[in-house]
């Protein structure tokens, strides 16, 4: 028999909001499902447990289960949705069994489709993930084979979330000017060191950081808390939107307030950084000790700050964690530390950000009881609070207008 304690408590459990509902994540699942109903991920081309095949659809954000197209006239090798028989026809990536490992599809037009379904813009064979990679590693080196494929799944989780967020993913065959491209590069005996960087929508990394040892040297050396593959793709990324979202926008000014002048010297700020050292009051300010180094850096940083953020409060959410019974090792934020607390959606922004730390929370307490370091090894500064709100906004507006654009005039 329950007492009336019993129901008290039943009535606030089912009353308590649940993390999922308060984190507000601003994409879309990540929790993927078989026709079977087994879980699926976003590598998988083939499910585990009953062998439907699996792939990246972007018309629906996500992995599904796949089924060949039987209509009569059907391309060879050519798939639709499973259950949609007259659906959308699709082809796999020419990338699937190469080194890379795509599991993307690339559409298959028919007659009488929409004319928006259609190849234009990608490399003959290669869906979008990969017709943005412009150069690969050299893969008569047979290590390298290894190295791309790290490489590629990175990126394909970048663009399948810049793609959720309504963010432009534009080839440099659709757009040689303000196109996307990547260059994965290795070192050459005798040649340049390699740098990882952005230059006007190219963006280039050095193949040697997806060797996991050669990473973790670097981040030791550099005495960084956190360096990922998809770290830097969400770095790098940063610039070209930069460049894109901010610089020719009514963004600048704001921007300039928030994060300092960008036409300060850029590569004299870099030498007095690697040379001084971040200012003594760096951890009051910035997300990252090389954010402080320049505007430019602390916006890159704080993007992919963002980004992490997002992705990894859309994968709770997908999957039901919830952290509200937790012990707060820090304290949560309130309105008054935002850039902008009148704006409309400043209390969904903060319902965000304090259902990150708690979420952040509980996966170190995960990471320690494993006895690793913390998952989550940042203290987040009120002032980086309202950097990563005008992030926040910027990537809304660009939602807004992805999904209800101006008519032209």
């Amino acid at each position: 028999m329950e007492s009336a304690t019993d129901d008290k408590t039943s009535a606030v459990t089912e009353a308590a909001p649940t993390l999922a509902a308060e984190l507000k994540a601003p994409t879309v699942t990540r929790a993927y499902q078989c026709q079977c109903g087994r879980p699926v991920f976003l590598r998988n081309s083939q499910c585990l447990a009953c062998h439907t095949p699996l792939g990246y659809v972007v018309d629906h954000l996500g992995v599904v289960p796949l089924a060949p197209d039987t209509r009569e006239g059907a391309e060879p090798d050519t798939f639709t949705l499973f259950g949609e028989p007259d659906g959308k026809a699709y082809r796999r990536c020419a990338n699937l069994l190469t080194p890379g490992a795509c599991n993307w599809m690339v559409p298959a037009p028919r007659e009488g489709d929409d004319p928006s379904f259609n190849t234009d813009g990608l490399v003959p064979g290669l869906c979008l993930a990969c017709s943005v990679t412009r150069t690969i590693p050299d893969l008569s080196i047979e290590s390298n084979g290894e190295l791309w494929r790290k490489l590629e799944l990175a990126k394909r989780r970048l663009v399948s979330q810049l793609l959720a967020l309504d963010l432009p993913v534009v080839t440099r065959l659709a757009d040689p000017v303000h196109g996307l491209a990547f260059d994965f590069l290795g070192n050459l005996p005798g040649g340049p060191h390699v740098m990882t960087g952005h230059q006007m929508g190219v963006i280039t990394l050095n193949a040697e950081e997806a060797e996991d040892a050669v990473r973790e040297r670097i981040r030791a050396e550099m005495r960084e808390p956190y360096r990922t593959l998809v770290g830097h793709f969400r770095h790098e990324i940063g610039h070209y939107y930069w460049d894109l979202l901010v610089h020719p926008t009514h963004w600048l000014e704001p921007f300039r307030e928030l994060f300092g002048d960008e036409r300060a010297d850029y590569a004299a700020a870099l030498q007095a950084h690697y040379e001084s050292g971040p200012p003594p009051d760096w951890a009051n300010r910035f997300v990252t000790s090389y954010a402080s180094s320049h505007p430019w850096e602390d916006w890159a940083e704080t993007w992919a700050h963002y980004l992490h953020m997002a992705d990894t409060a859309d994968t709770a959410m997908s999957f039901g964690v919830d952290a509200q019974n937790v012990e707060l090792t820090s304290d949560l934020f309130e309105l008054s530390d935002l850039w902008q607390p009148e704006h409309p959606k400043a209390s969904e922004f903060l319902d965000f950000l304090n259902g990150w730390v708690r979420l952040t929370n509980v996966l170190n307490e995960l990471s320690r009881s494993m006895g690793q370091p913390d998952y989550y090894p940042f203290v987040l500064p009120r002032v980086a609070v309202g950097k990563l709100q005008f992030i926040h906004e910027v990537i809304s507006e660009q939602r807004a207008v992805s999904r209800d654009p101006a008519p032209e005039r």
